[in-house]
């Protein structure tokens, strides 16, 4: 794509970017309808399919910039998108009306695990960032190995305690709805309930389809842009590239809140950023070098805000604020101000 001008890149970024929104649709029907066939989410392998599903944009992404060594692209998506995920958590709460915060409604501890896992796997990379590329094992970093077995273990816990929880809490006014998506609302149907489940699994795999071959276009023409931007492939990663990837999780996690699955939408989210980070196994195996390496300050400063941000959120879900400002909780108004903080000073980290 390198031939191509500024304004066709642009054109292909955003239909790559559409085309992510679009499958993402798809997806998430066929995989809520695939696992209320199935049952795949009772078990962890079920689970980890399902993860898998849920972040095909960032995978299609990861690797293609893995394979074309774009590492710096690779590295600013992954940790980067931490931070603006849990933004998405702001657009949460304005879908979830003025009367109370999503933080509020959600009535649950679970998201905390699930909050306390993406601080684990984040904390875990980015020690990574320290440790020199002779340290790799078969050409992996010990700390992306390390990284898989945290998240099997978290997802392990975290599932455990949603099922058979050995304690009680009770959150007055909380709205939690269903704890997962394969416990289907009373008056919502089940997605596609006139077709087979053959029908279900081939739309889920052409709408895989779509979102890897849009994830692929997405970083080409984003690296090519970035480089016309005099923009660094981290920044660029970590901000436009990330927003673009996040598209799927704002459509899937405002419909849970219209539902009244606000658990759901927020353990969404926090799940989803947990599981990103155990694709920096991908990348290395598929480069053939530990990627953390090429792990820059502005990486770092990134990783650290997605630390923050996330820490703010569980806390927020233990506080149970109930004011809302202009629709949002003080806790989102606080995410808002880091996130725009963080961005404003990026181009003061070298």
């Amino acid at each position: 794509m390198s031939g191509l001008s500024i304004p066709l890149l642009v054109v292909v970024f955003v239909a790559g970017a559409v085309a992510t929104w679009i499958a993402g649709l798809y997806l998430s029907k066929t995989t809520d309808a695939l696992d209320a066939r199935l049952g795949l989410g009772e078990a962890l392998g079920g689970l980890i399919l399902l993860a898998i599903a849920g972040t095909l944009p960032e995978i299609a992404i990861v690797a293609s910039a893995a394979l074309g060594g774009h590492l710096d692209l690779a590295v600013g998506n992954l940790i980067g998108g931490v931070a603006i995920q849990t933004l998405v958590l702001v657009v949460l709460d304005l879908a979830a009306g003025p009367q109370r915060p999503l933080s509020f409604l959600v009535g649950s501890l679970v998201p905390v695990l699930e909050a306390l896992l993406v601080v684990v796997v984040l904390a875990t990379v980015l020690g990574g960032a320290a440790l020199p590329a002779s340290t790799s094992i078969g050409g992996v970093s010990p700390t992306s190995i390390a990284v898989v077995v945290f998240w099997l273990l978290g997802v392990w816990v975290v599932n455990h305690v949603r099922l058979h929880a050995d304690w009680k809490v009770e959150m007055p006014g909380g709205r939690p709805g269903r704890t997962h998506a394969r416990r289907r609302q009373p008056e919502e149907p089940h997605s596609y309930t006139g077709s087979s489940t053959a029908i279900v699994a081939l739309l889920f795999a052409a709408a895989s389809a779509v979102t890897l071959g849009a994830g692929v276009a997405l970083q080409e023409s984003g690296n090519v842009l970035a480089g016309r931007m005099h923009l660094q492939g981290a920044i660029f990663g970590a901000t436009v590239l990330a927003a673009a990837t996040a598209l799927p999780e704002i459509s899937s996690g405002i419909a849970a809140v219209r539902l009244g699955d606000h658990q759901l939408a927020v353990g969404d989210i926090l799940g989803g950023n947990s599981f990103q980070i155990t694709l920096f196994l991908l990348a290395d195996v598929l480069a053939g070098t530990p990627v953390i390496v090429a792990a820059r300050h502005s990486d770092v400063w990134l990783g650290g805000a997605g630390l923050l941000m996330t820490g703010i959120a569980a806390a927020a879900i233990i506080a149970r604020p109930k004011r809302t400002f202009l629709w949002l909780g003080i806790d989102s108004i606080a995410l808002v101000v880091i996130y725009a903080g963080v961005i404003a000073l990026l181009p003061q980290v070298t």
